[in-house]
């Protein structure tokens, strides 16, 4: 695919997503066939963010009074749970002494941050058509597609998948965020 082609392809997929929250788009090699000209992209998209304000309404607002006397109960049940167990009548006896023993190695694991979730993506397909040849000459189509929600990582192994399947020697280009809105006729911030 030639650059002019390639920067209207772009141009086109901006209007129907939106660009800002482009995170990469991988562009296949074009194919011709016959007069007509087709190619595929694959683009990640940002989720957008759930409004902060919601979020705030939603949470119920405690008391000062209610903290206190809930900070009260915490301490008492912990209170009364640390008696039953040390007593040895107690038939959770035998278990309190295998929490001790673990907890002394548990520690260096519970210390360790935990792992942050993978960030997920929107994932749009898009597809172009042109005609070079014969009675719809110059005709352009594009359509855009949304096919998932999922990582990089699972875009990425998806891309490489298919150009091992299809066997094409030329690798997609992959452009970032930025990249994309550079190459796209009109800046878009």
């Amino acid at each position: 695919m030639n650059e002019e082609t390639r920067t209207r392809f772009l141009a086109s997929i901006a209007k129907q997503v939106p660009a800002e929250r482009v995170a990469e788009v991988h562009v296949f090699a074009g194919i011709r066939q016959g007069g007509v000209e087709s190619g595929v992209a694959v683009i990640a998209v940002e989720k957008p963010l759930p409004l902060v304000t919601e979020v705030a309404e939603a949470a119920s607002i405690e008391t000062t009074e209610a903290v206190v006397v809930s900070d009260q109960l915490a301490d008492e049940s912990a209170f009364v749970a640390d008696e039953v167990v040390a007593t040895e009548d107690s038939p959770y006896a035998d278990v309190s002494e295998i929490v001790q023993e673990l907890a002394v190695d548990v520690p260096a694991a519970a210390e360790a941050p935990p792992e942050p979730p993978l960030s997920r993506y929107t994932i749009f397909s898009a597809r172009y058509r042109h005609t070079l040849k014969g009675l719809d000459r110059g005709k352009w189509e594009v359509s855009v597609t949304e096919e998932a929600d999922a990582p990089l990582l699972t875009v990425e192994a998806v891309v490489r998948g298919v150009q091992r399947r299809s066997g094409d020697v030329e690798e997609a280009s992959r452009l970032s965020g930025d990249e994309f809105r550079a190459l796209l006729p009109i800046p878009v911030s």
